[in-house]
């Protein structure tokens, strides 16, 4: 048992044992950081342990502590333990604390001046498929709303990651942390390194989710990229790529699937929404046409759009997404409230009802 453990290290500081020795699993400090007895820590830290003595993977007992969420025992390793410790390590404790989950810990160190975008080194990194680099993605990962909230209020940069958080938090399908995200700045138009498209990445995990399309919609997405197919009206079995075109996935390939295109009308009637008139190549148009919401999608495209649809396409335009991604840009605008609701899309925010595309 551990606590037997460190009641014998306890003892043997009376009978003359070193603090500083070490053991395969790390110093006496590093085990008291895990089992996180803030008594034992100071009475170590009295008889001269150094807490900014690594282990072999680089970890601090400042880490060890963090991570398996003893605050107490933080308070006493946060003042002795150096910053440039921290940097040689290659991680920063809100990592440890973001992965272990503990928001009380990540809120003491933020407290204490931890950097939320500390990014980690790349040697550690390489230990990570995903190469992640920031505090926020483990938070995201774990799907932890208290600490991503800590964090975001703290400052985190939101797009810093290889793999975006909001991908992360889409493929997980949390609204409130998609939403969170979103009003942190997140970007809606990231590409994925894995699954290249012609078209945003984001898209692909909200074909399903109403919820989730209106969401990024909302913040800025790029629908025209959607439409933008280089084949037109030729067959999509022998047109070929110019050099001028990114040499992906395109979207009516991708939405024309067997498994998906049963979607594909409810998708592109709701990406109308957000656009002004578009042209639809010819596969993606064979697709809609079996579909029972083509008669809707055809009334929306023969008739003009409504001037104020077209002002509001404009000013968000004009807005850049920078600042549709943050909302708080339109909050400082001169305008009356139920115009700032009107660019926002308030109309479409369903959200709150969580609506969901029946597949």
């Amino acid at each position: 048992m551990w606590w037997r453990r460190c009641y014998k290290k306890y003892l043997y500081l009376f009978l003359g044992a070193h603090v500083w020795c070490e053991s395969e699993s790390g110093t006496v400090l590093f085990e008291a950081a895990a089992s996180g007895n803030p008594d034992i820590i100071s009475l170590l830290l009295e008889h001269g342990a150094d807490p900014n003595q690594p282990l072999y993977s680089g970890h601090l007992p400042i880490h060890r502590s963090s991570y398996h969420g003893h605050r107490l025992a933080l308070e006493h390793l946060i003042p002795v333990t150096k910053m440039s410790a921290v940097k040689e390590s290659g991680m920063s404790p809100l990592h440890s604390a973001a992965a272990g989950g503990h928001a009380p810990c990540v809120e003491v160190l933020l407290k204490a001046g931890y950097d939320p975008n500390f990014m980690l080194h790349p040697r550690v990194r390489r230990n990570y498929d995903d190469e992640r680099r920031s505090a926020l993605f483990f938070a995201v990962s774990n799907n932890d709303l208290q600490c991503t909230r800590l964090l975001l209020e703290a400052g985190a940069m939101v797009n810093q990651d290889p793999v975006n958080c909001l991908q992360v938090a889409l493929r997980q399908g949390n609204y409130e942390l998609i939403n969170t995200l979103l009003k942190s700045g997140a970007n809606v138009n990231y590409y994925s390194r894995i699954n290249t498209t012609h078209f945003p990445s984001a898209l692909q995990y909200a074909l399903k989710d109403e919820v989730m399309l209106r969401m990024i919609l909302n913040h800025g997405y790029d629908v025209k990229r959607c439409f933008d197919c280089p084949y037109g009206d030729s067959r999509h079995d022998y047109a070929s790529w110019t050099t001028s075109v990114i040499k992906d996935m395109v979207f009516c390939e991708v939405i024309t699937v067997s498994w998906l295109k049963h979607l594909s009308a409810q998708v592109v009637r709701i990406m109308l929404d957000y656009t002004d008139q578009v042209s639809f190549c010819n596969k993606l148009k064979e697709t809609l046409m079996e579909q029972k919401q083509w008669p809707d999608i055809c009334t929306v495209q023969r008739n003009a759009r409504s001037l104020k649809h077209l002002c509001r396409l404009r000013i968000r335009e004009h807005l850049s997404r920078l600042r549709l991604r943050a909302p708080v840009f339109i909050n400082f605008l001169p305008l009356p409230p139920r115009l700032k609701d009107y660019l926002r899309y308030k109309e479409f925010d369903v959200y709150s009802r969580g609506s969901v595309i029946n597949p």
